[in-house]
């Protein structure tokens, strides 16, 4: 679903991401794991477009979106959570809902599916985004990215900051969605996944990917991420 090839990028005259590359496939969760500073959020707003590569390439589904702007990368089915949640405050639950729906036609309506997800949301419609719970905002926050119904989500520590009650509903929601996708697209989803929660990583991760200084370090399978390692190199 998403290929990487070769991605390098540049703050001022620091190297942060190096020479990355992966592949994300559908019906995979893919987790990139790393400490602070080593590049992971850079990377998922590389992918996003929210900031230029140098050099490298991304291809969706087979498609170059390398130069896409990001509005057009969610037209082409992406969508992203970003660290921080980043809903609208002042607006309602109904309204951010809908702002995920910009790049459809005016008429779409809310997914009834995001309800059956996170069926908090539909008792708080009508309360504002800022008088949530963090957990109720970051199920709100990936609530907004699905609905539009993208075959490629990516998320930014979904679980920072989160009650354990609702990790695991997070949990469940991903995993379903790698192995299903939404109903009616006929096609199981890809995710990525950003984490320093191992834990929850391992649970979830099909392929996992280490990052250090602005490369990866590690890769393999989730099954085998306690044999090879990878909670002592996070704890390092």
């Amino acid at each position: 679903m998403l290929t990487v090839e070769g991605l390098n990028q540049y703050y001022g005259g620091s190297h942060i991401l190096r020479n990355l590359g992966f592949e994300a496939r559908a019906g995979e969760v893919t987790v990139i794991l790393g400490r602070n500073g080593v590049g992971k959020s850079s990377l998922l707003r590389c992918l996003m477009g929210l900031i230029p590569i140098k050099t490298g390439s991304m291809a969706l589904d087979g498609d170059d979106i390398a130069a896409l702007p990001p509005y057009e990368r969610v037209k082409r089915g992406m969508g992203y959570v970003p660290q921080g949640r980043e809903i609208f405050n002042r607006l309602t639950v109904e309204e951010n809902l809908r702002m995920g729906l910009a790049i459809k036609s005016g008429g779409a309506h809310i997914p009834e599916e995001l309800f059956e997800l996170f069926p908090v949301l539909k008792q708080m419609l009508q309360r504002r985004g800022g008088d949530l719970s963090g957990g109720q905002q970051q199920q709100l926050a990936i609530a907004r990215a699905l609905a539009a119904g993208p075959k490629l989500l990516i998320l930014d520590e979904p679980t920072e900051g989160i009650q354990p009650s609702i990790i695991k509903d997070i949990g469940r929601v991903l995993r379903m969605l790698a192995d299903k996708g939404m109903r009616g697209s006929g096609e199981r989803m890809a995710v990525v996944l950003v984490e320093q929660f191992y834990d929850f990583a391992a649970e979830l991760a099909d392929q996992y990917l280490v990052m250090e200084r602005g490369e990866v370090v590690m890769r393999g399978r989730g099954k085998d991420m306690e044999a090879e390692g990878v909670r002592q190199r996070m704890s390092i």
